[in-house]
């Protein structure tokens, strides 16, 4: 593992984009937008909330944007953009799209207290639809979005993954399964329809007002270390995300897309960062621990989720690079801006804990109770089975 030293890290970050260090060239928010607009019309699902209000705001705000269609289940605040309430599961969604030049499908729930089936359903449905009324409208782009998380956090990764690196996830994790169906959507629907331009974008693991098993895992009291593994943590800022997808609707950048900051952090400069100690445990007790305690429904995060806290997955992001998008944010500073999102949360194996929890837990405390409660239930089933 590399020495948290700064001139090393500094050093390690440049080795990912050797190409000009100057800072982002992002298009500015400007709140004056001209009516004289001759770019796009840009169509947004998922636009009330989340990452798809953000981009509604910021591409309402480009003089290179003509317009903003928005849609979700429910009205935003972006009073700028043109809104229609509905389902995207729903095929009415074809009419809403007819006239715009590009769609941003941002319509997806990853929640982790969803229940798992209804989720996917949701998920790929969703984007099945969107697609198939996109190409039925003649729009000629859409913009997808999934995760890094699609390559997979395998303890053969090279460090940083190509941008065309075999998608070696498995359904496993928390929501992966539909991303992955969703990345097979996008590669057969230009076959399926021709004409239309699927554009993918992968973020790192996202922050800013997320909340996923990744971002939890730093609500933790201890950082559980799985003993003999090499974490490598890559962030994305949630307005480096929006940047992105909006070089993806300009046609500045098309294809598929890692977005993420610069280089990455290893296990040792996270703990020296953050100040949180870390918890090390054999890999066969943290795995099976973390399997037991979601099959008997103490927390939301499956086993799967755990590999992405043990094994590398930084991407390289060189396409949008190459294109001249730079993100805004370094790792250092979105750790902090993360830091500060969940300080005074308190989370263990996946499960928020209440604040008298909590206190009456203590620190690693917390996760041998949860260790032992599985333990429990797990004796108790055998004893019924004896009787």
């Amino acid at each position: 593992m590399s020495s948290p030293d700064p001139q090393v890290r500094a050093a390690r970050n440049k080795s990912v984009h050797p190409s000009p260090d100057h800072r982002p060239s992002t298009t500015a928010l400007r709140a004056g937008r001209t009516t004289a607009a001759r770019g796009p019309v840009v169509a947004v699902t998922g636009a009330a909330s989340g990452i798809g209000a953000l981009l509604t705001a910021r591409l309402a705000a480009s003089e290179e944007i003509k317009q903003v269609i928005a849609i979700d289940e429910r009205r935003g605040e972006c009073a700028e953009a043109r809104w229609h309430i509905l389902d995207v599961r729903d095929p009415a969604i074809a009419d809403k799209l007819r006239g715009a030049d590009a769609v941003v499908h941002l319509a997806l729930d990853l929640d982790l207290e969803t229940d798992a089936a209804a989720r996917t359903a949701y998920n790929v449905r969703g984007t099945q639809t969107v697609l198939t009324a996109a190409a039925a409208a003649g729009v000629h782009r859409v913009v997808l979005c999934t995760s890094t998380m699609v390559y997979g956090a395998l303890p053969d990764n090279e460090l940083p993954l190509s941008e065309d690196a075999e998608l070696r996830a498995t359904a496993e994790a928390t929501g992966v399964g539909d991303l992955l169906e969703i990345e097979r959507l996008a590669r057969r629907a230009p076959r399926a329809h021709p004409g239309l331009n699927v554009t993918v974008v992968r973020p790192a693991v996202l922050v800013g007002g997320t909340d996923t098993a990744l971002t939890r895992y730093f609500e933790s009291p201890r950082l559980l270390v799985v003993a003999g593994s090499r974490p490598a943590w890559q962030f994305c800022h949630v307005q480096d995300l929006c940047s992105a997808l909006e070089y993806a609707v300009l046609e500045k950048v098309d294809g598929e897309l890692a977005v993420g900051c610069d280089g990455w952090l290893e296990q040792e400069e996270v703990e020296e960062l953050s100040g949180i100690r870390r918890m090390e445990l054999p890999s066969a007790v943290a795995l099976g621990a973390a399997a037991r305690l979601h099959r008997i429904g103490l927390t939301p995060s499956p086993a799967g989720d755990l590999a992405y806290t043990m094994y590398p997955w930084v991407v390289s992001g060189s396409r949008l690079h190459d294109a001249g998008w730079r993100p805004a944010h370094t790792n250092e500073e979105v750790l902090a801006e993360l830091l500060e999102e969940v300080s005074g949360r308190h989370t263990v194996a996946g499960r928020r804990l209440g604040r008298k929890d909590a206190t009456a837990a203590g620190a690693a405390g917390a996760t041998v109770a949860l260790l032992g409660a599985a333990a429990v239930v797990r004796r108790a089933r055998k004893a019924r089975r004896r009787i």
